[in-house]
């Protein structure tokens, strides 16, 4: 129902835009959000949009590397990430909730995520 794109291979410095498309179903009226999940670590949040464009990133994303957006047309949300470090890399979901928690155990609906690898 929704699936993430847009990963990859890329050197550090560089840039990727990650793509979320829902299908099967309608996310009108989510809030959706991208988490990450590196190597031995926990999944965080990353940053979220609300339905009516209300965005809230981490602390570690807050940084102006990260910009989310979605269009609700095409039921797709993105997230722009520049001047990609290695630290970066990581698995990234995206992720779709009702409850306006922005933590994992707060998501309803999650795709499969893309893997970001940055070489250093």
């Amino acid at each position: 129902q929704l699936q993430a794109s847009g990963g990859g291979l890329v050197q550090a410095g560089g840039s990727l835009r990650l793509s979320c498309a829902a299908s099967g179903r309608t996310f009108n009226g989510y809030d959706m959000g991208w988490f990450r999940q590196a190597p031995g670590k926990e999944r965080e949040f990353v940053a979220g949009i609300t339905w009516s464009g209300g965005i809230l990133y981490s602390a570690d994303s807050m940084n102006g590397r990260f910009t989310i957006s979605r269009d609700n047309v095409k039921s797709t949300v993105y997230l722009q990430i520049d001047t990609l470090k290695p630290e970066d890399t990581a698995v990234y979901y995206c992720a779709a909730s009702s409850s306006g928690r922005w933590t994992t155990s707060g998501m309803e609906y999650w795709g499969k995520g893309t893997q970001v690898t940055v070489s250093s």
